[in-house]
């Protein structure tokens, strides 16, 4: 398996964004798919699953909104989480006009943000965490300071109080929040280990490196159309798959 750092994913993007290919929501898509995926897996019929969706402010946020908006279409009870004082407005506005439920406003008070946190964690059958990505700064443990890892903290103590046969599946969207994308370290140790990882485009070095690699779950690559773009681009890593 051949993996990038978050640079190089970036740069091959670039392209494709401004010619307007629809990377985001190719990725949504694939993130829905995975879900329901995972839903009857465990043998959950759609219109009686319930899925949290934790949205930080960023394109992340941006892929699990929309990915939210096609499961709320498909008859799955979605529940919106911003965990951040802003999230992706587009996005935001198509989940809730798919008959998402947005349990908080960006922005809310911190109490509120905790306490609806815990209450959706308990209940949820997939909680997906959209809170950050490769666009938060390699490294930066204040990037998942605040409110963001409070809301991570509420999440991993309902989890902590829920019986192991009935805990929800967590699913990242492209990588675990507060992890190094590219070193694979974990500078906050308020990161929410993740059942499933879904990445775009290619695999992220960091999530091949310990100690993230403990924290990503099963790793799920989708194309989105990057190839072209990474074929003459020396990986930051090459792993046995």
């Amino acid at each position: 398996m051949k993996a990038y750092t978050a640079d190089q994913i970036r740069t091959a993007e670039r392209p494709l964004l401004d010619d307007g290919v629809p990377l985001m929501h190719r990725a949504a898509a694939a993130l829905a798919r995975e879900i329901t995926g995972l839903l009857a897996d465990r043998g959950r019929p759609l219109d009686a699953a319930r899925v949290l969706l934790l949205i930080g402010p960023g394109d992340n946020g941006g892929d699990a909104l929309y990915a939210g908006r096609d499961l709320a279409d498909q008859g799955v009870a979605v529940s919106v989480l911003p965990v951040a004082d802003r999230a992706h407005a587009a996005g935001l506005e198509a989940a809730r006009a798919a008959g998402a439920d947005v349990l908080v406003d960006p922005g809310a008070d911190r109490d509120a943000v905790v306490s609806a946190t815990g209450r959706a964690a308990r209940s949820a059958d997939v909680i997906v965490d959209g809170i950050l990505g490769t666009g938060a700064r390699h490294g930066d443990a204040a990037a998942l300071r605040g409110m963001p890892r409070a809301a991570v903290a509420a999440v991993l103590e309902a989890l902590a109080a829920t019986r192991p046969d009935s805990r929800p599946v967590v699913v990242a969207v492209d990588v675990p929040s507060g992890i190094d994308v590219d070193s694979g370290a974990v500078p906050d140790q308020t990161v929410l280990p993740a059942t499933l990882t879904v990445t775009f485009g290619a695999a992220k070095a960091g999530l091949l490196r310990s100690p993230a690699r403990e924290l990503a779950g099963e790793l799920s690559v989708i194309d989105i159309g990057l190839g072209p773009q990474l074929a003459d681009v020396p990986p930051a890593l090459v792993v046995d798959d």
